[in-house]
């Protein structure tokens, strides 16, 4: 019996779907031919099984195929390695969905914070949080220290790292994120606020934990990761450290996956630590549709067994004016992410962030 359902659409002939179906249980769970497995407790236990084949459209089918969640190690790497590794080379298919008892999927660990903990953290007990970005890249420290003083002041919840910030000799991380943490704390003590700023880690194994160390000592209590460019064992490690913070999943080369978006972004991402994850809201400068993202953010904030929800952050070329509407999509268990509208706004940054607070604010109340 596979403790691990993993559904696939593939593209071909109805009279190749059989032996494509079995290829992939096969390159997914052994890489090798059945007949010359030996031990019966592998052919038993680890040879993966076509257990659904189902036409969706023509020369399109949905297969669904039985692993090992053992063959996992619950390690979040070898996860995706076991879901989709191999396979993904193949172009005509696709990563739909993946099932497993949520218990037994525990071992990857989850939202440490989840949606409640991060309202804590920013004082927001009902109301959307909102967020905004420090960019564009090539600006010095200090430059993004002001821009993030500003933002604050004009009372936004979350300020986090432009995804393109990392190490760069223009802005180096160790002196970026003191001289940004003060300036957002400072802005705090003067108006009595609870902005968080949020660093982006970057870089191997040993940077991104001394990094984050860095962060922690400066007193950040939220950091940002884009799992598909680090890692998602990178994700899971950071989430389960004793001094963990909330953590910030950027959706950067995830569209390079060919994994259904709610399946990668809303639930591995979550699955593996994710307090909040990023993605391209419709009608904005991606193309993800309204039925993308409402499964997207279900998928995020659903009951999933012990795992806390995660905060879905829809984002990318999103204005102010679209605040109301947005908020009448998701409901108030959301980050609205705008950036560059609030960055280039003609009556200054923190007239605009203020504005943007305050009618965030105004939707709940």
């Amino acid at each position: 019996m596979k403790d691990l359902h993993v559904t696939y659409r593939i593209e071909c002939d109805a009279s190749e779907v059989d032996a494509r179906a079995q290829a992939i249980a096969v390159e997914q769970s052994i890489e090798m031919p059945p007949a010359a497995v030996r031990s019966q407790r592998v052919r038993d236990e680890v040879i993966g099984e076509v257990t659904a084949i189902e036409p969706i459209e023509p020369s399109a089918y949905r297969v669904t195929i039985g692993l090992s969640l053992a063959t996992t190690g619950l390690d979040a790497g070898q996860l995706l390695n076991m879901l989709f590794g191999n396979t993904s080379l193949q172009a005509e298919v696709s990563l739909l969905d993946f099932e497993a008892d949520p218990d037994a999927l525990c071992g990857f660990g989850g939202p440490r914070f989840g949606i409640e903990g991060l309202r804590e953290l920013v004082g927001a007990v009902e109301r959307p949080l909102t967020c905004s970005a420090l960019k564009p890249q090539g600006l010095a420290p200090a430059e993004l220290a002001a821009l993030a003083g500003e933002l604050a002041r004009g009372g936004v919840d979350i300020i986090k790292d432009d995804h393109g910030l990392a190490n760069q000799d223009f802005s180096p991380f160790a002196e970026r994120v003191p001289a940004v943490q003060a300036a957002v704390a400072k802005a705090n003590r003067d108006t009595g606020g609870n902005t968080l700023y949020v660093p982006s880690l970057t870089g191997g194994p040993e940077a991104v934990r001394a990094r984050w160390q860095l962060a922690r000592d400066e007193g950040v209590e939220m950091m940002m990761l884009a799992p598909m460019i680090s890692g998602l064992s990178t994700l899971q490690y950071l989430a389960s450290l004793p001094r963990s913070v909330p953590i910030l999943a950027h959706p950067a080369m995830a569209g390079a996956a060919r994994i259904a978006p709610q399946t990668l972004i809303g639930r591995l991402f979550r699955l593996c630590g994710a307090d909040a994850v990023i993605f391209p809201n419709h009608g904005g400068r991606f193309s993800y549709s309204p039925a993308c993202c409402k499964a997207l953010a279900k998928a995020a904030r659903q009951p999933w067994g012990r795992f806390k929800p995660a905060m879905p952050v829809p984002a990318g070329g999103m204005t102010p004016a679209r605040v109301g509407e947005m908020v009448d999509f998701y409901g108030s268990d959301v980050m609205l992410l705008i950036g560059g509208a609030l960055l280039g706004a003609a009556e200054g940054v923190e007239v605009a962030a203020r504005s943007f607070s305050l009618g965030v604010k105004a939707t709940g109340s």
